[in-house]
């Protein structure tokens, strides 16, 4: 697509080759193939290097339709299970297109009708088909087996002639017998030979008819016996051609592996959740992400040895004070979180460990979704069966799964260390996500969640859901060693009927008591693809920017989209972290669901290949790579248990002097934890009512409010007819832990914890709290 001008379709005797523009989905729109039109066949290529060894599609113009729907479009379908949407550089080109699919689409039902028609000529004297590829030998060796039906039958009416020449003349011979004075035991004899000569007669007679409706039907059906011959000889061609295109896509598919294996020898160990690596697909429309074409943005080698061995003096334009307070970041091994052998201990609470296992209830996915193509997920009503027991509270309050990582970020001695760590708690918030494929439970308004681990790991956190359309929650930790959370997300979602797009809205706060540094973040795009058919599977893709507005420092995180032709590793993310002059210091690498690794950048030059816009790549030479963080293993027997985690086990466990309006209290949750769905589903709905009801209370009561305030004021006649006093009420919900601010940082409009909460559970006084369960 990126050449200005489109070549013309060439034509080769009965094959006619060109580039069109054919539609894949809607985030790639139309991108160029080369389409080959051949015997009746329309087939497409991504390139033409692909037409020795990768088809993309065929369509049998013999049975398609071909429609035009503007100067330029074009559409070829045959009956809604392969539609091809094709758009030409321009009109003369379409026409010359058309003008030739036309003419190969009568060519090819031509083809097909005179097949269909020579399997109705019997003669004998017909002419058969010429028996050069073993066609014209079947052919031959089908009439000759009708000839042979034939003439028995006409054998079969001859005999029935004679018989009924016969058995007349004996019927006759009877009847004059009978017709003689005889008496006695001879006339009885002579009756029962006459009445089984009749039957004789009848029988053969049937027989005979039998026969001749048999003849009628073969050659009634004999057309359609021919169709089907047809069909399954061009079947077994296609197979043949199909097994050599596969042997040849083996070949090449094992000469790219070997090419890989050389110049990464990573790329052997890679694992995807998804499609197999090994497949091809069929349809550009089956893909969603195509990342082998997006080439990365620098390459990392390793350094010279000789920085090894250099001290803290100045190497490479790095500042030797910067180098010596990141030792401990290169040269040490990751501090521990240990506390101190003084502090007096407390035995902890014992966390569950299991929670019933999963339910195998059969629903039909699409009968629910097919509606709901285009809407927002929030608002779309949907049972309990494709939830998980958790909220959407609980869910976001796994993003402390590895809080450890903010611990030791806030002992790091300098701001580049810090922000390594931070990167990676950034990445680590996804890590739970690779097999959760169920909805959390969307919160009610003025919902709330507290996790409170601060005997265990030394942080609390409170999360409520502050808004109910668009649903938004605020969430805030604080930890006892340093560092503090908070962040309120929006989440956009869109089914598009094939994935779904989950889009989080927001910004991610992380404050830093040591050197106060503010860092800020936000979320990438989530993907659920298979929503109809096939197995669900989730990725993350998107770019997220670390800032840390105290230093101006900064990590530039990328997500690189799952792809079927990538060689690189699945679920790949790669990041840089700079100080404020842009200079880059570490190189960050790993995947989302695995681990994160670091490596210290030596020196940095442009150079190596080009990049898809002609700009030269980064080269940083690196210390050799530690590991940053590692996800934890799940539970035994996860995968009846949702793909929980252990922390996420433990998040809905029922605790004493929690809130009453804390998500572990919420009934339909709780119902389906415990594996009765269709009392979850009905109490689901008894909730949602309850909140419908709640707020149409709320904004009769601002409407009541506005009305006594403007009564209050002198109102003239052109302000009565203001279209501002007569637009809906609003609703004043007002959140209960949390004030609505704006953000100094980033200038957002955000709600921000003004405490309270905990002091409240101290004394067990819940008395504001509102009734939503």
């Amino acid at each position: 697509m990126s050449e200005s001008k489109t070549p013309t379709p060439i034509p080769a005797g009965d094959t006619y080759k060109g580039w069109v523009f054919k539609w894949t989905n809607y985030i790639k729109g139309y991108q160029r193939r080369w389409f080959v039109l051949s015997n009746g066949l329309l087939s497409y290529y991504r390139t033409q290097a692909e037409m020795g060894h990768t088809c993309r599609g065929t369509i049998n113009l013999a049975t398609a339709t071909i429609t035009v729907d503007d100067a330029c479009n074009f559409v070829i379908t045959n009956g809604g299970a392969q539609t091809y949407h094709l758009k030409a550089s321009c009109e003369v080109e379409r026409q010359k297109w058309i003008t030739a699919l036309e003419l190969a689409k009568a060519k090819a039902a031509r083809m097909q009708a005179e097949s269909d028609d020579s399997g109705d000529d019997f003669s004998p004297s017909s002419p058969s088909a010429a028996p050069g590829k073993g066609a014209g030998s079947q052919n031959l060796e089908f009439h000759s087996a009708m000839r042979t039906l034939g003439s028995k039958v006409e054998d079969l009416s001859t005999c029935n002639d004679l018989i009924s020449k016969h058995g007349s003349a004996l019927q006759r011979s009877l009847s004059e017998l009978d017709s003689l004075s005889l008496t006695g035991e001879a006339g009885e004899k002579i009756r029962q030979v006459t009445e089984r000569a009749t039957l004789f007669r009848i029988t053969s007679n049937a027989m005979i008819n039998a026969c001749k409706d048999f003849l009628t039907l073969a050659q009634t059906h004999s057309k359609r016996w021919q169709k089907a011959l047809q069909a399954e000889r061009e079947q077994r061609v296609r197979l043949e051609e199909t097994l050599e295109q596969l042997a040849k896509q083996h070949i090449h598919l094992e000469r790219a592996l070997r090419e890989a294996a050389q110049t990464n020898p990573c790329a052997d160990s890679k694992s995807v959740s998804g499609p197999g690596k090994g497949e091809v697909s069929d349809d550009d429309d089956n893909e969603f992400f195509d990342a082998m074409e997006e080439a990365p943005e620098f390459i990392t080698v390793p350094a010279d040895p000789q920085f090894h061995k250099r001290s803290s003096s100045n190497v490479s334009g790095f500042n030797s004070e910067i180098y010596q307070d990141d030792q401990s970041l290169n040269e040490e091994p990751m501090a521990t979180n240990q506390e101190s052998p003084s502090q007096e201990l407390v035995p902890l609470k014992k966390r569950r460990a299991r929670i019933p296992d999963k339910p195998n209830y059969s629903l039909n996915l699409w009968s629910i979704m097919k509606n709901c193509i285009g809407k927002e997920l929030s608002k779309i009503p949907m049972p309990v069966n494709f939830n998980e027991p958790i909220s959407m509270l609980q869910r976001l309050s796994e993003d402390l799964e590895y809080h450890e990582l903010l611990d030791k970020a806030a002992k790091s001695h300098n701001s580049l260390e810090q922000m390594c760590y931070v990167a990676a708690f950034c990445v680590s918030a996804y890590s739970t996500t690779v097999y959760r494929t169920g909805k959390p439970f969307n919160p009610l308004l003025g919902e709330t969640y507290e996790l409170d681990r601060q005997r265990e790991s030394g942080y609390r956190s409170l999360c409520e859901q502050v808004s109910h359309h668009p649903p938004a929650a605020a969430h805030h930790a604080i930890s006892d060693r340093g560092w503090t959370l908070r962040q309120e997300i929006t989440v956009a979602s869109k089914f598009r009927g094939k994935y779904l797009s989950i889009m989080p809205l927001g910004t991610i706060h992380a404050i830093f008591e040591k050197g106060n540094n503010h860092y800020t973040w936000k979320k990438v795009t989530t993907t659920v693809h298979n929503i109809i058919v096939g197995k669900l599977w989730i990725d993350q893709s998107g770019e997220i920017d670390v800032v840390n507005h105290t230093t101006g420092d900064r990590c530039h995180l990328k997500f690189a989209p799952y792809s079927y032709f990538s060689r690189d590793v699945a679920r790949k993310v790669t990041g840089v972290v700079m100080d404020k002059t842009g200079k880059a210091h570490y190189v960050l690498s790993g995947t989302w669901d695995e681990k994160m690794e670091f490596s210290r950048v030596m020196q940095s030059s442009r150079g190596g290949e080009n990049g898809t816009e002609g700009k030269q790549k980064t080269v940083y030479q690196t210390l050799k790579a530690k590991e940053l963080w590692r996800r934890n293993p799940l539970p035994e027997g996860a995968e009846t248990m949702y793909y929980f985690t252990a922390l996420a086990l433990t998040l809905n466990e029922p605790e004493e002097g929690v809130a009453p309006t804390d998500s572990r209290l919420r009934p339909d949750q709780r119902l389906m934890e415990d594996g009765r769905w269709d009392e979850a589903n009905a109490e689901k709905q008894r909730l949602e009512e309850k909140q419908r009801i709640a707020r149409r209370e709320r904004e009769r009561e601002a409407l009541n409010q506005r009305s006594s305030s403007t009564s209050e004021e002198a109102v003239d006649e052109d302000s009565v007819t203001d279209p501002s006093l007569k637009s809906a009420p609003h609703d004043n919900y007002q959140a209960r832990w949390f004030d609505h601010t704006k953000d100094k940082i980033t200038g957002e409009s955000v709600h921000v914890y003004k405490g309270g909460y905990w002091e409240a559970k101290d004394q067990g006084n819940w008395e504001d709290c509102p009734d939503i369960f």
